[in-house]
């Protein structure tokens, strides 16, 4: 079993703008010692190791972790997608050992950005080298974003955390008809991941599942990957409780070939992980 969307971090390292005192169970540190126990529990082997900060820096911090612990399979990193030499920073990066994709923090940002002249230069050149591209964006983000995935072909991207629709409320039909609209696209993956943390404290697997059924009718098995997106989801959630609860709303739609794809081997292909 692969979880295809995790985090490390340490907090003194300063460059993690979104860490407000009101995530107080976040301001920690988390490292490959605090996951290890968990993983096992859960029967999880490999990871995808993500990015949490819009620094170079911390990506290479990143690095360094993964070379040295035995699950990380890879790393998504962050480049500035907005600077001159972006061409050439992405070629640094894909010479790195254990670096296997990108994702620049689009949530964080106003929709206007995804149509900066900039920013399509620098898709282009991530679809012209078949990059793996990691799409963090919420759901305003998600008509913005659709057509530079449109106008930019050959884009190999996995939307995150199912663009983080606030499933506290009624399902909205920008959010529905948005992902109807990724899933037309050739390729585009999904991460069923981040759940919990929009689903709010008191959230429910029935609260949940009319989101995940509307992704998976959307992509079929075929494009879904599990993703367990701790230590973030313990402001709502456990680990295994996390795991658990992506087993429970797929396995009722999902036989077993197609549930061992979700939890392992479509993340294995989607990053090209040996």
């Amino acid at each position: 079993m692969l979880d295809a969307h995790h985090h490390f971090w340490a907090v003194a390292r300063g460059d993690y703008g979104w860490m407000t005192p009101d995530l107080k169970p976040l301001l920690r540190d988390f490292g490959p010692e605090d996951l290890r126990p968990l993983m096992q529990a859960a029967g999880i082997t490999r990871t995808v190791l993500v990015q949490a900060a819009e620094t170079e820096a911390e990506t290479d911090y990143l690095l360094d972790i993964a070379r040295k612990t035995d699950f990380v399979a890879g790393v998504v990193g962050w480049i500035d997608m907005l600077q001159e030499n972006f061409a050439a920073r992405l070629d640094h990066y894909a010479a790195q050992e254990k670096w296997i994709g990108l994702r620049p923090m689009l949530q964080g940002h106003d929709p206007a950005l995804i149509a900066d002249p900039r920013f399509r230069a620098s898709l282009s050149d991530v679809a012209r080298r078949g990059i793996p591209f990691d799409i963090l964006t919420f759901p305003r983000h998600l008509p913005a974003m659709i057509e530079a995935l449109r106008a930019t072909p050959g884009v190999h991207a996995i939307l995150d955390h199912i663009s983080k629709p606030d499933m506290t409320r009624p399902m909205e039909a920008g959010w529905a008809e948005g992902i109807t609209a990724l899933a037309a696209i050739p390729g585009l993956h999904c991460k069923i991941s981040g759940l919990v943390t929009e689903a709010g404290p008191d959230w429910s697997a029935e609260r949940i599942r009319p989101f995940v059924t509307h992704v998976a009718r959307a992509f079929g098995p075929q494009r879904l990957v599990f993703g367990s997106d701790w230590p973030v989801c313990t402001l709502a959630a456990s680990h295994a409780h996390v795991v658990d609860l992506a087993r429970d709303l797929l396995g009722g739609m999902f036989g077993a070939d197609a549930m061992q794809g979700i939890f392992e081997t479509n993340a294995l292909r989607f990053y090209r992980l040996g």
